[in-house]
């Protein structure tokens, strides 16, 4: 490594400040340091030092710092008050004084130590201002090329560093290969290994879905049209329920566009994953009618404090309303926030009609109590 001379060093120092916004006082600080435990590394030195380098011609200065006491026994160490006060007569017991040692070749030393640390902080610099820009993207979309798809962890390509798109974050229904495109939502950043940063990756999230109707549809980006919540089941299907507070605009007919074109794209991104878009209601009856579809609803009774809803459909609907494995009727409890149980119509009626029973054979009862007394 070819060392770099005090004048060099300086100006070295000035530029970093300027283009990369690394202060000046901060590199110095650190290059005393290093230059510390490179004194003690090459001269086996036990004494308490310091380096002091100076800020205009970057000239490195070593001190050994010492302990005034009236009789020095550890010359390392120490100082007698007779030698101090020829320093300085002020110096009384117990007071510390720098004295300057001159090692040689310590300029050389310095300069390579000087050269490595700048690198060093360059790199540390560099690593936090991408992490810092990739952390005011957390919650947006990010593209990148897979590197690496195999031990159950995705990693991939996003120009200044790595995503990383653990097992839990990726699609179920999705196989991935190197040299593959492919966009993702971003969770968080992250410190790696040796400090460099990593973005966490997602295509699971609610949100992506959410971020991937914003990309789709002018009127969502630009506020005519409010995503209200989202439900998933990553692979699968998803319910989006979407509301406009204007009344030109049909919030779900812009959302599925002409010919269903924009829900294509994003059905396509999401690899054929099933789309409802629904939309919402301040009635929740109404909102947890339309969250059911493609099922068809006959009533909707409402509990509003304990947020339950008893929901009746026809006969030949319960399957559709419930879902193969209880997918739709999960997904529709999740995106309204209700607990919503389903029955059919002829359950409806049994119920209706047992409870009738049970509550005429209470009135039987009590008046057969009645007549005894």
């Amino acid at each position: 490594m070819k060392a770099i001379d005090n004048a060099e060093l300086i100006a070295a120092l000035d530029e970093l400040e300027k283009e990369k916004g690394i202060e000046k006082a901060y590199l110095i600080d650190a290059i005393e340091t290093a230059l510390v435990t490179a004194y003690k590394r090459n001269f086996d030195a036990i004494e308490n030092v310091k380096v002091v380098m100076d800020k205009k011609t970057g000239e490195a200065h070593v001190y050994a710092i010492k302990e005034v006491v009236d009789v020095a026994r550890d010359t390392d160490q120490e100082i007698s008050l007779d030698d101090a006060r020829k320093i300085s007569k002020k110096i009384e017991l117990g007071d510390t004084v720098d004295i300057e040692v001159v090692p040689k070749d310590f300029g050389r030393i310095a300069a390579q130590t000087a050269k490595q640390v700048i690198i060093q902080k360059l790199r540390e610099a560099e690593r936090n201002i991408v992490f810092t820009e990739f952390n005011d993207r957390k919650g947006e979309i990010v593209s990148g090329i897979i590197q690496k798809a195999d031990s159950g962890v995705v990693i991939m390509d996003l120009g200044k560093l790595e995503g990383v798109m653990p097992a839990k974050e990726q699609i179920p229904t999705e196989k991935y290969k190197v040299n593959q495109k492919i966009k993702g939502y971003v969770l968080d950043v992250v410190r790696g290994l040796k400090g460099n940063p990593q973005v966490i990756v997602s295509r699971t999230a609610g949100d992506f879905v959410r971020k991937l109707f914003e990309f789709e549809i002018p009127e969502i980006y630009e506020g005519l049209i409010e995503v209200k919540s989202v439900s998933r089941d990553p692979g699968y299907r998803s319910k989006v329920a979407v509301y406009s507070g204007n009344e030109n605009i049909d919030p779900v007919g812009s959302c599925v566009g002409q010919k269903g074109v924009r829900i294509q794209n994003i059905i396509n991104e999401l690899n054929g994953e099933k789309i409802d878009v629904i939309e919402w209601n301040e009635d929740p009856a109404i909102f947890i009618s339309a969250a059911l579809l493609p099922a068809q609803v006959m009533a909707v009774d409402i509990k509003e404090e304990e947020k339950f809803a008893q929901v009746i459909v026809p006969d030949d609907q319960l399957s559709l309303a419930i879902g193969k494995s209880g997918q739709n009727a999960r997904l529709a409890a999740k995106l309204t926030n209700w607990k919503i149980d389903i029955k059919s119509e002829s359950q409806f009626r049994e119920m209706l009609q047992k409870m009738q029973e049970e509550t005429s054979d209470e009135e039987n009862s009590e008046e057969s109590d009645t007549v005894e007394e």
